[in-house]
């Protein structure tokens, strides 16, 4: 499939993925519309010539709106914490991923994909796990809603009326990153980050460059009704990943606590600002995240689609590096 002239839809265009979507589409010629609840974001998405209409994924009348005229739609908007309601996340998550992908279909888009992630394997996940699973909720509103929202949206899966691609991305790095670069990076600054277990498990990185080609190549083989593992394909140490980030920042490398012991000292934490009325800033769900034990199989990304990436986790670092140079992360954040 040719994409050159065709309308591209990006919810949640304003975020690090949608943006970074944004600008890799309207370079290979592609008609760029993006859905954005924010008026900030949406400003960085129109000065790359985007059309932004201001609106939530859960509103019928925005969803329809956008979609309206587009040829393809690339769902990225989420609801990504590391715990919370699970009402709120399914609002979100589901509801309103079901919400975009009806729109679509009732304004005659053909093609939706679906960003969805590596988490629907849940923590304790099979080395090497394909997309046939096993998928586990592990009482986790992300991971779980996750699942749901996959489950509910193949139902519309419906070629060549209307296709439904799933991508399950590894862990998304790269400049604007907040969750894998600017985060760990603000609490590296602040002496809060440690390594679980030493860093034992494997971080699969994917960066976001080498996510987008994967998606742009699940359009053009036109995989309808196919989910697709997607990571960077190396077998990186948690503890090599984080020492490498804190490196490029100037940073010295984290040091390390039993995973047991860095939750708890957490949730001790927690309990401090709680009791105090300050905001809380790290979960200790988030260990979990960052102790995950094996890589994911991409061999069927490779095989169907030839996804090869392009970026290495060297390239993908000195890209960051560059970034975080002209940057104040802290702005980020707030």
């Amino acid at each position: 499939m040719n994409l050159f002239g065709k309308t591209l839809l990006i919810s949640g265009i304003g975020g690090f993925i949608g943006l970074r979507t944004a600008e890799l589409a309207t370079s290979q010629g592609i008609k760029v519309r993006g859905l954005q609840h924010s008026l900030d974001k949406a400003k960085k998405a129109q000065k790359l010539g985007a059309e932004v209409v201001i609106g939530d994924i859960v509103d019928p009348v925005a969803a329809q709106k956008a979609c309206q005229g587009a040829d393809i739609v690339i769902h990225t908007a989420v609801l990504a914490k590391e715990a919370g309601s699970l009402e709120d996340f399914r609002s979100v998550n589901v509801d309103g991923t079901l919400n975009m992908a009806k729109a679509a279909r009732n304004t005659g888009v053909k093609i939706f994909v679906h960003l969805s992630s590596v988490m629907v394997y849940g923590f304790n996940y099979p080395d090497r796990v394909t997309e046939d699973g096993p998928l586990c909720g592990e009482n986790n509103p992300y991971c779980q809603t996750k699942i749901e929202a996959e489950a509910a949206i193949l139902k519309l899966n419906d070629p060549p009326n209307f296709g439904i691609i799933i991508i399950r991305p590894g862990d998304v790095y790269g400049p604007g990153s907040i969750p894998w670069i600017v985060r760990p990076l603000s609490l590296m600054r602040k002496k809060l980050f440690a390594c679980a277990n030493n860093g034992q498990g494997v971080m699969n990185h994917l960066y976001v460059d080498n996510l987008i080609d994967a998606i742009f190549l699940a359009i053009e083989k036109k995989a309808y009704g196919e989910i697709f593992n997607i990571t960077d394909g190396e077998e990186t140490s948690w503890k090599d990943y984080f020492t490498r980030l804190a490196a490029i920042a100037g940073l010295p490398a984290p040091f390390s606590l039993p995973k047991d012991e860095l939750k708890l000292a957490l949730k001790l934490r927690n309990q401090g600002q709680k009791l105090f009325r300050k905001e809380v800033d790290v979960l200790p769900e988030v260990i979990d995240f960052i102790s995950r034990p094996h890589a994911y199989s991409i061999a069927k990304a490779q095989t169907l689609l030839g996804y090869k990436p392009k970026i290495d986790l060297n390239e993908g670092m000195q890209r960051t590096q560059e970034w975080l140079e002209k940057t104040d992360i802290q702005k980020l954040m707030q």
